[in-house]
């Protein structure tokens, strides 16, 4: 067994469930399967290991974007691309959400210091494609890029973080049918409508491109460019 990534992979779930401040290092290493002093060997303190566990986070979904950038610059289904992935990295991995959620609402500077590192630079990114969507006449003219992807993420993250639970309080058990799924499917709906102008919306419907349904075990979104 790896020690660090296994102590990476259950920080992040305990962190997720119960936060910083109600985990101990103890509770980190009994369930890791290790003694705390094994623990201090690989992060010098508690501190040490959370910032660890979120740029762990912020990595691995930096890790794909490459390529989806790259299918981006093609032309070759950006939108789809984009949202199939996000949606996808956060409903394989829930705790994913619900980490950065309390993150966000705890530590907010040092938050945002790690997203200014790790995720401003690929906004700007697709805040660009999102611009020659506009000039093309594909993307609503009155829309602001930066804003809508600061919302996209906002209703994502927040969305999945909390979603399992609003369904089990709010939906009757005979509504609540893989969640997850339904959950990737309206978001991408939603983020779709929002972004596209109807006539785009329209020519995407009675084309090649129909938008399909996308789960949290990669199934496809929709086939869409802006």
């Amino acid at each position: 067994m790896d020690v660090r990534e296994e102590t990476l992979r259950q920080a992040t779930r305990l962190f997720a469930a119960k936060g910083f401040d109600g985990t101990s290092l103890k509770d980190i290493a009994d369930v890791v399967g290790v003694r705390k002093p094994s623990l201090l060997y690989h992060f010098s303190s508690k501190d040490e290991l959370r910032r660890s566990v979120i740029d762990a986070l912020l990595e691995r979904w930096n890790a794909v974007l490459p390529r989806l950038l790259m299918a981006a610059a093609s032309g070759e289904d950006r939108f789809a691309s984009l949202m199939r992935e996000t949606v996808r990295f956060f409903t394989q991995d829930p705790d994913r959400a619900r980490l950065l959620l309390r993150e966000i609402l705890d530590r907010p500077d040092d938050l945002a210091a790690r997203l200014e590192t790790h995720v401003q630079p690929w906004v700007t990114v697709i805040a660009d494609y999102i611009r020659k969507g506009q000039e093309a006449g594909e993307v609503h003219a009155d829309l602001d890029p930066e804003a809508y992807i600061l919302q996209v993420v906002n209703l994502v993250v927040s969305g999945i973080a909390i979603g399992a639970s609003l369904d089990r309080g709010m939906l009757p058990p005979s509504a609540v049918d893989e969640p997850a799924d339904r959950h990737a499917r309206e978001l991408i709906r939603i983020a779709r409508i929002s972004l596209f102008t109807p006539e785009a919306l329209a020519r995407i419907a009675g084309g090649s491109e129909t938008p399909k349904a996308t789960s949290h075990d990669g199934a496809e979104a929709s086939r869409t460019s802006p």
